[in-house]
């Protein structure tokens, strides 16, 4: 009879070993995790991200640099339109640059430690890592990691779903989900290279003043320039004596500022719309909405204005990826653009995370 337990025993003791050679712990993959994403001296990196929060799903191509210490460069172009988006931190300072509006925005700030993105795999491992309830499943071919978000919509979209490809130890993708678990992200990595560093001089924000503009023999001189503005002027004099189709073209330039208004439909207690004011600057419309109760606020919306060249511009506070665009937080206002709008969001009661939930809910229609 004590020969058959130990023997019992001695076989529940192999089976037992034999499961655990089979199945890495959580603690040694996130120590392998962390070791190949944190560690590396630099990456690039190729994904698409699609948004599925907020009206019609969108998709856009994402590519990163990073080069350690703390240079990073981040570009994010809407699939399918010619807008794009940057945001770069190098020596001098972290910058929002956006092309297609020679707009640059310059911040002093330690992004992206504070705001950590899903698509920089270093702040995922963060994620990981920070996570106390921390959820790990294996399957054939990958580690699923069920974790909390820590990024700038943590409380609209607290949960992720980080996926690691066992072979290669590098994520395959990210989803991000609301407090219902309902996909609203899904960044999807196509490639990923370790290893790889660029020289400080290509995260400098100055060539992105200068890619657009003709070199060599495509250039022209300020002079031939000036001619050919003052000809082209005295053609359209000479074939409009009366000037009616200028009046026409100011009247269509006025015509494409107009846009509708953006609301916030996020519910926050006992605050509602008090009071909406249309007002006319510049031949420019501008549309305040004033939100009073328990988390008062107030939303300032216009036409985006492109500038005539790209210089930066100093800006308070924090980069914050909204998602679908890279805006500005500070503890009192969050400003963003989207779709030819510019959004200002000031409030002196909400926190950082509430202003977010605004942001990244304001649609076009009318409050109810």
């Amino acid at each position: 009879m004590g020969n058959r337990i130990v023997k019992w025993l001695v076989l529940l003791c192999t089976i037992l070993l034999l499961s655990a050679c089979g199945t890495d712990s959580q603690e040694k993959v996130l120590k392998k995790v962390n070791g190949k994403w944190a560690e590396t001296n630099g990456y690039e990196l190729n994904a698409t991200m699609e948004i599925k929060s907020g009206g019609d799903p969108k998709k856009y191509d994402v590519t990163v640099w990073h080069t350690k210490p703390d240079f990073y460069r981040v570009e994010v172009v809407e699939s399918g339109k010619d807008v794009s988006q940057m945001i770069v931190r190098n020596a001098d300072g972290v910058f929002v640059v956006t092309p297609t509006l020679n707009k640059m925005y310059k911040f002093q700030s330690d992004w992206p430690k504070k705001n950590s993105q899903a698509y920089l795999i270093g702040a995922l491992a963060e994620d990981l890592a920070q996570d106390k309830n921390l959820v790990m499943k294996e399957e054939d071919k990958a580690y699923i990691f069920e974790a909390a978000t820590r990024n700038s919509y943590k409380n609209s979209m607290p949960h992720q779903v980080i996926t690691v490809d066992k072979k290669t130890m590098l994520p395959t993708s990210v989803v991000i989900m609301n407090d219902v678990k309902e996909e609203q992200i899904r960044i999807t990595f196509k490639n990923i290279k370790l290893g790889v560093q660029h020289a400080a001089k290509e995260y400098a924000v100055e060539q992105f003043t200068e890619k657009d503009e003709p070199k060599g023999e495509n250039a022209t001189s300020p002079e031939k320039d000036n001619k050919e503005e003052k000809d082209k002027g005295d053609k359209e004099s000479n074939n409009n004596p009366d000037g009616n189709d200028g009046e026409q073209a100011v009247s269509a330039e006025a015509e494409n500022t107009k846009f509708q208004t953006h609301y916030p439909v996020v519910s926050l207690g006992n605050t509602k719309m008090v009071d909406e004011k249309v007002m006319q600057e510049g031949g420019m419309e501008r549309v305040i909405l004033t939100f009073d109760g328990d988390k008062p606020f107030t939303v300032m919306q216009q036409p985006v204005t492109k500038q005539t060249a790209m210089l930066p511009v100093s800006s308070p506070g924090d980069p914050v990826d909204l998602g679908f665009t890279i805006g500005a937080i500070t503890d009192t206002s969050i400003s963003w653009e989207k779709d030819g709008v510019e959004f200002f969001v000031a409030s002196s009661k909400l926190t950082r995370e509430e202003m977010v939930q605004v942001a990244t809910s304001m649609t076009i229609g009318s409050m109810k």
